[in-house]
């Protein structure tokens, strides 16, 4: 029992446990492979901080990238990069590859990529490596009260 299902159920979201053979560093595109899904509807959950070292939460699908720039200049911070490893997990309170935006230690701003919500589900990490939750992308909106920006680049 993860921080984000003890979340999720308190909640009462909906949401369905997807289980897959976790690899080093394999990111989304093993995940989506794993679970037959597109890479699209498999959401990752980056923690990054602003040039001041405030912490946020930027939600963005699997097969693209966080214009950081983009995110900084429509928040008003001079710039954004993503936290380091320890950093990460002192804010999150979870292992990164298995960092879930519900159920965080700490409360942070959440942002969440717009075409995110053209989707009717999304998988998302569940607070462990090798467990993915589904859900519909609102309950971003809903529960986590997820800003959404329009920031995806290409991935390379």
């Amino acid at each position: 029992m993860t921080a984000a299902v003890r979340f999720l159920r308190s909640h009462r979201i909906t949401y369905t446990e997807h289980l897959y053979n976790y690899e080093e560093r394999g990111g989304t595109a093993v995940s989506s492979r794993e679970l037959g899904v597109s890479e699209h509807a498999v959401v990752k959950t980056l923690i990054m901080q602003t040039d001041d070292g405030k912490p946020l939460v930027i939600l963005m699908h699997g097969d693209r990238k966080v214009s950081t720039k983009g995110l900084a200049r429509l928040i008003g911070a001079k710039s954004i990069k993503p936290c380091d490893v320890k950093l990460a997990t002192k804010h999150s309170g979870y292992a990164v590859g298995g960092t879930s935006p519900f159920g965080t230690r700490k409360v942070m701003p959440v942002y969440i990529e717009k075409s995110i919500f053209n989707l009717s589900k999304i998988y998302i990490n569940g607070g462990a490596r090798g467990f993915l939750v589904s859900v519909s992308p609102h309950v971003f909106v809903d529960v986590l009260n997820a800003t959404p920006v329009s920031v995806a680049i290409a991935s390379d």
